[in-house]
This record gives C-alpha cells, structure tokens and sequence, in this order.
C-alpha cells in the first residue's frame, strides 16, 4: 500500500471507533472532530504528522 491509503485507511477506521464509542459518551465526537479538522489542516498545508509517524515505521510515500 502506499502512504495515502494508509492515511485514508487509519483516518476512517479512527473516525468510525470514535462514533462508535460517542454511542458511550459524547466527548468521544472531539475525537472525530479532531480527525476531521487535522485532514483539513493537512489538505491545504501539505503537512500530516501521521505521514511523519509513518515514515519514521519505514512505510514508504510511493
């Protein structure tokens, strides 16, 4: 896979645990809320920490 798939794949299962989880309490939607606002950030910034962290595992961007 390469490092966008990962990216959209960690984003999405992190988004659908967090909903999962607000079914207990609704303080787990800020964690949506900041997955939601850090892929915005990334989009027009080009910077994604988890693209860091990733790189530092050894996942290669292509």
């Amino acid at each position: 896979m390469k490092m966008e798939q990962y990216i959209r794949a960690f984003a999405g299962a992190f988004i659908l645990v967090s909903l999962f989880l607000s079914l207990f309490s609704g303080w787990f939607l800020l964690l949506t809320a900041f997955v939601g606002v850090n892929l915005l950030q990334s989009a027009f910034t080009g910077i994604c920490p988890l693209e860091n962290i990733l790189t530092r595992f050894g996942i290669p961007k292509e």
